[in-house]
């Protein structure tokens, strides 16, 4: 067992032992979130950088995906290896150092990998509320993964009881003419009784081929089809208790990786692969029981109790260009449990708990000839067959009035304990099988602060300092697949936890009139796993390993300003701005070299200006999105020729008109006209063009 004891976690414990308002064109700082502290807390109270994308934003932006629907939000950068797998970077992370939460449920599991990934893609829009987002380290409250932020999706709820009963009927639709795509929601929301309330509907999607700017035009096998299903239904219990049963299953269809294939796109230097075929199919279903209890007298005032279990499918399907094929792919079920306690007490509010997952995980890989037969079938797909994968963590957080009110200091502690079973490893160089044991243990801490400014706190100023820690998969230890461009990742083992630790500093106003938020913030990484070249080829790709050999940092600085011009006029501003740097190797040679973090953020601004009259259902925004080039490259990005043109993926800046009207209090219409100048241009590090000129209506009627 591999213990480390973080001086975080001791200060935490120590500390522990001592005695917005919504804006019209973006909820950013809403009166109460629950994913921030764990616990429901208005906004003004958190000590930390956080925003939340609402029912009304959703609705007037019209976000294609999940990973859309957070576009636009400071030090978020959503690349797109493909037009079905989008991978937001939160602070200059993505992939497993990110963590989504469903309900509070982790959505990651042991198979997410290092990079870019779908599975983001898999959670419907349509049948999200909102989402909270949590910037920087939040591994004490949840655990391994919660590095660059944590997201929590939050589906859609039943309506409060009336008095009667009372029943909501749905249809969305989403066209949008430079996607060639359809959407059709069929949803309802109820309440049967005081007691019952019930909430479920069915998205179908279908998506044609993306056409980008004027120049690439039509980007061929870029489509896929989707359909997505959720039912909840609430029963109140006695006492203020709520039990929850729900499930939620999303099928992805032939979601095409273009960029590795004969079909990509000419554009700026980038180069094609060779495959006739590369897709993915992806299943993915949850269901969860919860009991939910709040306003308790006593020493426990709230809790809640979760159980879930939570599948996950990938097949992916590739034929090359001498004609063999393979389907390679996983089946993954993560068992949960988790407990979530709060207490108020004369020394502060305390939330504490337990959470434990369990995967097993089953693998395969098939290899065919030209002709369909039947070749090989391998010890192992992507990642070990026949393994399982336990995470258990118990944590700690109490909020603590100190000097009169005048401080609110936030301490926190978690312990953790991470173990892999894999049973059939492959050595794709022996040929041998093996098997794969081993655990970790880590203790963390936080400790942060808020100090309000004005008696109604809608002015104050947090910091803190966050450790945060991202325990060995089976990605890392046992992954045997392609990784970058060119690259084929082979298992290893003996790996350590991944440790960082980061501060932050920030302040933010609710005035009237203005109101935003400044941060900015500084991440240490120590124990980076890092692809490293051995100098061997493995099935025509360089042969790339596992090793604890990053360190390095990220930083940068966030804004997001709102201010209200004119009681009908108001003008929006947000901008990122990061950097980053971490140890590589940046050729086939072992030879470690500090380089650029990969996928550097360029320099990034929005600016709005929205006119909405008050008291009519309408409303127009101008829109500017643009980015700098993305020229600071890490040596991956510079031999990821597929994605990234060379000398860096370049700058733009993106006009979008829209507007919205509601008519007869129950049909809300949308409609953009997204990239008016018709732009060619790429998010950075993405495999397609992001549209050109693109029409997009939604509307949704409520009957």
């Amino acid at each position: 067992m591999k213990w480390r004891l973080g001086w975080m976690a001791l200060a935490s414990v120590m500390a522990a032992g001592m005695a917005w308002g919504e804006s019209s064109a973006r909820t950013v700082l809403p009166e109460v979130v629950v994913t921030a502290m764990r616990s429901e807390m208005t906004m003004a109270a958190v000590p930390y950088t956080g925003y939340v994308v609402g029912s009304a934003e959703q609705q007037q932006r019209a976000p294609r995906t999940t990973p859309d629907a957070l576009a636009g939000l400071p030090s978020v950068m959503v690349q797109k290896t493909s037009y079905g797998q989008g991978s937001p970077y939160l602070r200059g992370f993505t992939g497993f150092r990110t963590l989504l939460l469903v309900d509070g449920i982790r959505l990651n599991n042991s198979v997410f990998r290092d990079g870019p990934n779908q599975y983001w893609n898999t959670v419907d829009p349509w049948a999200v509320e909102r989402y909270e987002v949590v910037m920087g380290p939040a591994s004490v409250l949840y655990g391994s993964d919660a590095i660059g932020g944590t997201v929590n999706a939050l589906g859609l709820a039943p309506p409060d009881w009336t008095g009667v009963p009372i029943w909501e009927r749905r249809l969305g639709y989403r066209g949008a003419t430079a996607e060639e795509s359809h959407q059709v929601r069929v949803g309802v929301r109820g309440r049967v009784n005081e007691r019952l309330g019930v909430v479920g509907g069915v998205t179908w999607k279908q998506f044609g081929d993306l056409r980008g700017g004027r120049d690439v035009g039509r980007q061929t096998h870029t489509g896929y089809d989707e359909i997505d299903f959720d039912l909840r239904g609430d029963y109140a219990l006695a006492d203020g208790a709520r039990l929850t049963l729900a499930h939620q299953q999303v099928h992805q269809d032939d979601a095409w990786r273009t960029h590795r294939t004969l079909y990509g796109i000419d554009w700026q230097g980038v180069e094609k692969g060779d495959d006739r075929v590369h897709t993915y199919d992806q299943d993915r279903a949850l269901t969860y029981l919860q009991l939910a209890v709040t306003d308790r007298p006593g020493w426990i005032t709230a809790g809640t109790l979760t159980l879930s279990r939570h599948a996950q499918e990938e097949e992916r399907y590739r034929l090359r260009a001498d004609g063999r094929q393979d389907r390679t792919g996983f089946d993954v079920t993560t068992w949960g449990a988790a407990l979530v306690l709060e207490s108020e007490t004369s020394l502060g509010q305390w939330v504490y708990g337990a959470d434990y997952y369990h995967d097993e995980v089953d693998s395969f890989s098939r290899t065919y000839t030209a002709d369909g037969t039947l070749k090989a079938t391998a010890a192992q797909g992507p990642v070990a067959d026949d393994a399982s994968y336990d995470l258990l963590g118990v944590f700690v957080q109490n909020t603590l009035p100190v000097w009169g009110g005048a401080v609110d200091v936030t301490p926190g502690a978690r312990l953790t304990w991470a173990k892999v079973n894999a049973n059939k490893v492959l050595d794709p160089v022996s040929g041998d099988v093996t098997r794969l044991d081993d655990d970790w243990a880590s203790g963390i801490g936080s400790l942060r602060a808020l100090v309000p400014l004005s008696a109604d706190r809608r002015v104050a100023f947090f910091m803190g300092v966050s450790q945060g820690f991202r325990a060995p998969n089976l990605s890392d230890l046992t992954r045997l697949d392609t990784a970058r461009s060119g690259e084929i990742e082979t298992p290893v083992a003996d790996l350590d936890a991944e440790q960082f630790v980061s501060v932050d500093a920030g302040g933010r106003v609710a005035g009237e009139r203005l109101s935003g938020e400044l941060a900015g913030y500084h991440t240490w990484i120590n124990d980076l796993i890092v692809r490293t070249p051995t100098g061997e080829m493995v099935e025509g790709g360089q042969e790339v390993t596992k090793r604890n050999a990053g360190r390095g940092y990220v930083q940068g600085v966030e804004l997001e300003l709102r201010y209200q011009l004119h009681e009908d006029w108001q003008m929006r501003a947000l901008g990122s701005w990061m950097t980053g740097k971490v140890d590589d190797y940046p050729s086939s040679d072992p030879v470690k070299v500090r380089g650029y973090v990969s996928r550097l953020m360029p320099f990034t601004l929005q600016a709005a200006l929205r006119w909405q009259p008050i008291g009519k259902p309408y409303w127009l925004e101008a829109l500017v999105n643009a980015a700098e080039k993305a020229d600071r490259l890490s040596a991956a990005d510079q031999r990821d020729t597929q994605r990234i043109p060379h000398g860096g993926t370049p700058g733009y800046g993106v006009l979008t008109l829209r507007g919205g009207v509601t008519l007869f209090e129950a049909l809300h219409l949308t409609l953009a006209l997204e990239n008016v100048t018709d732009e060619d241009y790429r998010i950075h590090g993405s495999g397609v063009n992001e549209p050109g000129r693109n029409l997009v209506l939604q509307a949704e009627w409520v009957f």
